[in-house]
């Protein structure tokens, strides 16, 4: 896929992976529909790498744990450019605890943004995914999600579900040349893991990492850019952790 002249729609894309992935497909010359529960500085400072770059981007705050909020990015997406034809769902956000440590709040508040909204937003945006002719889903999951991690039950349960999904909405929508893809990132050098204990990341990084070092958001979007304008790979999960999921140690 070509992005000149693109729509895409990016949630949870202000800061760290989310915004990186708004940069890079604004390089490519796609307009970018962006969406956050908080438009802070973050926002500005992404929206001014847009423009920079010589790309388009509207901003606008939406909760994406409410289904109706999921339908408004879609539609204000649409009303804005005139249609979509990639759809990026990085909105997340940690949820820490064990089993025992889990409201059941907190589960379906995790379960809600993480998966249900994939669902919803998948759904809107379906009907205008197929009048672009050719389009790409991505969804974000997370090394947590393929090889699980302790102390983050719900977390993990969460974006171990996107891979399913993505391989069984992939199935559905080949027929429409809708290809669905999912990326998973380790330990990336963003906000999300800034408020790891120094002692448990340097000993990941030596212990656990093969390449022994942090990735970075733009490497990241690299591999999303890949998925969507490679137009022969669909139903598959790239994993972009520096080895980690092989669990050395």
């Amino acid at each position: 896929m070509n992005l000149q002249g693109k729509v895409a729609l990016v949630t949870g894309g202000t800061m760290g992976i989310g915004a990186a992935i708004a940069i890079d497909l604004a390089r490519r010359g796609a307009g970018l529909f962006i969406c956050a529960r908080e438009l802070g500085d973050d926002a500005q400072q992404t929206k001014s790498a847009i423009e920079a770059a010589g790309g388009k981007a509207n901003l606008m705050s939406l909760d994406m744990s409410r289904p109706e909020d999921c339908a408004q990015a879609v539609e204000q997406t649409v009303a804005h450019f005139g249609r979509l034809d990639v759809l990026v769902h990085n909105a997340g956000g940690p949820s820490f605890g064990r089993i025992d440590e889990v409201s059941p709040e907190q589960w379906r508040q995790t379960m809600a943004l993480h998966v249900d909204a994939c669902f919803y937003l998948c759904k809107a945006a379906l009907p205008h995914l197929r009048k672009a002719g050719e389009a790409a889903i991505i969804t974000v999951s997370s090394s947590a999600g393929v090889r699980g991690v302790p102390g983050a039950i719900a977390y993990a349960t969460a974006k171990g579900a996107l891979p399913q999904f993505t391989r069984s909405l992939a199935r559905d929508l080949g027929d429409d040349n809708i290809r669905v893809n999912c990326i998973a990132p380790g330990i990336i050098r963003t906000r999300f893991h800034k408020d790891m204990p120094a002692e448990r990341k340097e000993f990941n990084l030596k212990h656990r990492v093969p390449l022994h070092r942090e990735g970075t958001a733009e490497q990241v979007a690299e591999a999303v850019a890949l998925l969507i304008t490679n137009d022969y790979i669909t139903g598959e999960t790239i994993v972009i952790d520096g080895g980690l999921t092989m669990r050395i140690a």
